[in-house]
C-alpha cells in the first residue's frame, strides 16, 4: 500500500506539516499559503481517522503551537495553552455541536460567545501583584519562549494593570492570554518603508507580528507598530473566578486589558448559527486580519468538563473563512491602460481558487512594485483576494525558483496605441501622453466638453461614450466636425437635442485661451494654472514655442509639470489634434491688461479661495469675477475668504 492513505504517505505529510510549522511559526517565513497548509492538514487527518494506531506524538494533530526557537529561554505555562479545531463551513460547525451534545446535554441549552480570530501571534502575559513580570510565546501549548524584553515594547500591554473600574481589586497573581496583532494600515506603511530602504518586504501581518516579537534586540521590536487583544484568563489568585467567557472578556476590560469590541454574545445555538452567517461580511469592517470566527460555549465549566481532543479543547472551534491567500504560478504580465493614461501592469495566473473563486488575474499595483520585489515570469507567487476586490500580488517565493524564470522588461511604448511611454523622475506611475490612444479617448473627451473647460451643454460622459463607441471621432478635436445627420443616427437624439448640441459646440469655439488649456487634459495642468499659462503667453503659438528653461521660469511651474507641457505639445498626435482645432477656429489669444492696469485693480496681487454657500453666484462665475478684477482663485490657504452672499 504505496499511495494515499499508506504508512508512507502518513509519513510523508508529518514531515511536510512539521516543516512548514516551522517555517511559518519559528522562520516567520511561510513557503506556502494558509489554504494549502490547512489542506495538507485535512489529509493528515483522514489518514488519522483511518488508522488511529499510525498516529504518533510527533504528529502536528497532538500539539498545539509550534517548535521552540532556540533564541530564548523556556517558559512552562501554568496551563495547557490549546488550539482549536477548524471548520470550514456552518454545516460543520453544527455537526460539531451534535458531537458535544452527545457528550453533554447541557450543550443543548448553552448560550455561546462569538469572537474573531485574529491572524498574529498568541502571547501569555504573567502579572503578580498588578506588574506584568513576564512575556511568552504560546510554543507548544505546554512550554513557550521568554520574550518579555520585547512584550514591554507593544504599547498596549499595560505594564502594570490599571483596572479602570475602582470597585476592583488588583489580582495577586493573573496569567492572559491575547494575540499580538498589526492594523493593516500600519503594515501596508511598514512595508513600504521597507521596501523604500531597499528591505525584503513582509508577507503578511502575522508574520511581520511574530517576526517582529521574536527580535533579539527589542529596540527593533519598539519600531514595529504592534497591539494586542486579549480573551482568556489561564490562571489567577486573589480574585473571584470568571464563571462565563462573556464575564471573563468584561472583567479583563474593566482591568484596564484591551479586548475585541467585535465579540457577540448569543443566548443559544440558534442565534449564534444566524450570527455566523454574517461574518464573512463583517470581516471587511475589521481594519486587522482576521482568518475565522471562534466559537466558545460561554459556560467555562461546561466548556472544561467537555475536554479535549488531542490538542483541540471540545467547548471551543473555529469557523475558518475561505482563504484570500494562496499561491499560483506567473505565467506572464499584461498591461492596462486606463482612462488617464495610466499604465498599470497585472498578473498572468495560473487559474487557482481563493476566497471561492477562480482567479486568472490579479494586481501588480504599478513597474516599481514588480522591480522592488524581483517578481519574475514563472515564479511561484503569494496572492491576496480582501473581500470583492481585485486580488493583488504579495510578492515571490524565491526559495521556489529553479532558474527558469524571466526577469521582467518594463514597456517603454503604450499597448494600445504604440507611442512612447513617459515617467517623469520621482513618479511612479508610467503615462501614455497620446491624447488620442483609444484607452483614453473617453475620458480626455469628456473632460476636453466638460464645465470646467469647453462647457458643451449636453456632451456628457453618456453622449461622449455614444459617439466614440459609434467610431464618430478619434480624438477630442473631431467634436468640431461631427454633423447633425450623425447625432441623429444615435440612441435618444431627435431633431431638436441634435440641434442644441450642434449650437453648444459651435458656441464652445469662444470659450478662453485659459479654459483651451485647461481642456487639453496635460498633466499637472489645471484651471489654476492654465490661467498662468495664458496670462504668462496670451496664445497657444506662443505656449507652443516655449522651451524648458522659459517655463520653468514661471512662478508654480516645476520641473516635472514643466516637462508635461514639452512632451504633450511635441507629441504627433497632439500636434495633429491642435491642427484639427485651428483649422476649427478654436484658437483664443488672451486679452492681456498692462501691468499699470492690472496694479490698478481692487483685488491685483491677491489669491483668493471661495468656501461656503453662494447665494449670487455659482464656482464658475465667482472665479471669472475674481480674475476680472485682478485677483488669482485657487484653492490654498487665502489672502482672503470669501463667504456666504459675497
Amino acid at each position: 500500500m504505496n499511495g494515499l492513505g499508506s504508512s508512507s504517505e502518513y509519513t510523508r505529510l508529518k514531515k511536510e506539516i512539521n516543516y512548514h510549522n516551522y517555517r511559518y511559526h519559528v522562520m516567520d517565513d511561510p513557503l506556502i499559503s494558509d489554504a494549502d497548509f490547512d489542506q495538507l492538514l485535512v489529509q493528515l487527518r483522514e489518514i488519522e481517522a483511518e488508522h488511529p494506531e499510525w498516529i504518533t506524538p510527533d504528529s502536528p494533530t497532538q500539539r498545539a503551537g509550534s517548535v521552540l526557537s532556540e533564541k530564548f529561554s523556556k517558559v512552562t505555562h501554568p496551563a495547557h495553552v490549546l488550539s482549536l479545531s477548524n471548520a470550514f463551513d456552518i454545516a460543520e460547525v453544527s455537526r460539531w455541536l451534535e458531537r458535544i451534545e452527545k457528550l453533554d446535554e447541557r450543550v443543548k441549552y448553552a448560550d455561546f460567545v462569538l469572537e474573531p480570530k485574529i491572524d498574529g501571534l498568541t502571547v501569555v502575559l504573567t502579572y503578580q501583584n498588578g506588574v506584568l513580570v513576564q512575556g511568552a510565546t504560546r510554543g507548544d501549548g505546554i512550554i513557550g519562549e521568554d520574550i518579555t524584553a520585547n512584550i514591554r515594547t507593544v504599547r498596549d500591554i499595560p505594564l502594570a494593570i490599571p483596572v479602570t473600574d475602582a470597585s476592583m481589586a488588583v489580582p495577586e497573581m493573573l496569567v492572559v492570554r491575547g494575540e499580538v496583532y498589526i492594523l493593516n494600515k500600519d503594515f501596508e506603511r511598514l512595508n513600504q518603508e521597507i521596501i523604500e530602504a531597499g528591505g525584503k518586504p513582509w508577507v503578511n501581518p502575522r508574520n511581520t507580528a511574530a517576526g517582529s516579537l521574536r527580535q533579539l534586540n527589542s529596540e527593533i521590536t519598539a519600531q514595529r507598530p504592534l497591539k494586542i487583544l486579549t480573551y482568556q484568563i489561564l490562571a489567577s489568585s486573589g480574585i473571584k473566578q470568571t464563571e462565563t467567557q462573556w464575564e471573563t472578556l468584561e472583567y479583563l476590560k474593566r482591568m484596564g486589558f484591551p479586548v475585541s469590541a467585535d465579540s457577540v454574545y448569543c443566548e443559544d445555538c440558534e442565534q449564534m448559527l444566524k450570527e455566523l452567517e454574517k461574518w464573512n461580511e463583517k470581516r471587511e469592517t475589521i481594519p486587522y486580519e482576521i482568518d475565522g470566527v471562534v466559537v466558545k460555549i460561554n459556560d467555562l465549566r461546561v466548556a472544561k468538563e467537555l475536554g479535549a481532543a488531542g490538542k483541540d479543547p471540545r467547548g471551543a472551534i473555529a469557523l475558518k473563512f475561505p482563504a484570500r491567500e494562496t499561491t499560483s504560478i506567473l505565467k506572464g504580465i499584461g498591461v492596462n491602460v486606463g482612462r488617464t493614461g495610466v499604465l498599470t501592469p497585472y498578473a498572468m495566473l495560473e487559474p487557482v481558487l481563493i476566497g471561492g473563486v477562480t482567479v486568472k488575474q490579479a494586481t501588480l499595483h504599478n513597474f516599481d512594485f514588480i522591480r522592488e520585489r524581483d517578481i519574475r515570469i514563472g515564479d511561484t507567487v503569494m496572492l491576496k483576494r480582501a473581500g470583492e476586490v481585485i486580488p493583488y500580488i504579495i510578492g515571490p517565493l524565491v526559495e521556489k525558483r529553479d532558474g527558469s524564470q524571466q526577469p521582467y522588461v518594463q514597456p517603454d511604448h503604450c499597448p494600445v496605441c504604440n507611442q512612447l511611454t513617459e515617467q517623469l523622475e520621482g513618479e511612479v506611475a508610467v503615462y501614455c501622453v497620446n491624447s488620442a490612444c483609444p484607452a483614453q479617448l473617453i475620458r480626455n473627451t469628456e473632460h476636453f466638453a466638460s464645465r470646467g473647460t469647453m462647457d458643451i451643454n449636453g456632451l456628457g460622459i453618456k453622449v461622449v461614450e455614444q459617439i466614440v463607441q459609434a467610431g464618430m471621432i478619434h480624438d477630442f478635436a473631431d467634436i468640431y466636425s461631427l454633423r447633425k445627420e450623425e447625432f441623429l443616427t444615435l440612441e435618444g437624439f431627435k431633431d431638436k437635442k441634435a440641434d442644441n448640441l450642434i449650437n453648444a459646440i459651435e458656441t464652445s469655439k469662444g470659450q478662453p485661451l485659459d479654459r483651451l488649456i485647461n481642456a487639453l487634459g496635460i498633466r499637472g495642468v489645471g484651471e489654476v494654472m492654465a490661467g498662468t499659462l495664458a496670462d504668462e503667453f496670451g496664445s497657444l503659438d506662443r505656449l507652443i514655442a516655449a522651451d524648458y528653461d522659459r517655463l520653468t521660469m514661471i512662478d508654480g511651474i516645476g520641473p516635472n509639470v514643466a516637462q508635461a507641457i514639452l512632451d504633450w505639445f511635441t507629441h504627433e498626435p497632439n500636434r495633429l489634434i491642435l491642427k484639427k482645432l485651428q483649422r476649427a477656429g478654436v484658437w483664443p489669444v488672451a486679452l492681456k491688461r498692462t501691468q499699470v492696469e492690472m496694479q490698478n485693480l481692487p483685488l491685483s496681487g491677491k489669491t483668493l479661495v471661495v468656501t461656503g454657500a453662494l447665494v449670487n453666484f455659482n464656482r464658475e462665475q465667482i472665479k471669472d469675477t475674481i480674475e476680472t478684477m485682478g485677483g488669482k482663485a485657487a484653492e490654498c490657504q487665502p489672502e482672503y475668504i470669501l463667504c456666504t452672499g459675497w
